[in-house]
């Protein structure tokens, strides 16, 4: 159960240079809080956070083919790691 409340992790440009400074970036689920993502990731990647931030993602208007829409939001999580550990995405 504590694997579905991480989504996937937010790989871009912004997120990879954080994670050199041991900060690792995750989409989660709008409903979890700080514990249960410091537990699905002990869980996933088998290494213990330090600290956990959750960040609203907005909804964003767009336009595609002259057409109106909008770019869902979301939930983010920002996991900070000890100097030792790491995480690996293959």
């Amino acid at each position: 159960m504590n694997t579905q409340i991480i989504k996937n992790p937010r790989v871009t440009e912004k997120a990879s240079y954080a994670g050199e400074q041991n900060i690792y970036t995750f989409d989660v689920v709008g409903s979890a809080n700080k514990t249960e993502i410091k537990k699905a990731i002990l869980a996933l990647y088998k290494v213990k956070p330090v600290k956990v931030n959750v960040l609203p993602v907005p909804k964003k208007n767009i336009m595609q083919r002259g057409k109106a829409g909008v770019k869902g939001g979301g939930t983010k999580a920002l996991v900070y790691l000890k100097k030792g550990d790491k995480i690996e995405f293959v």
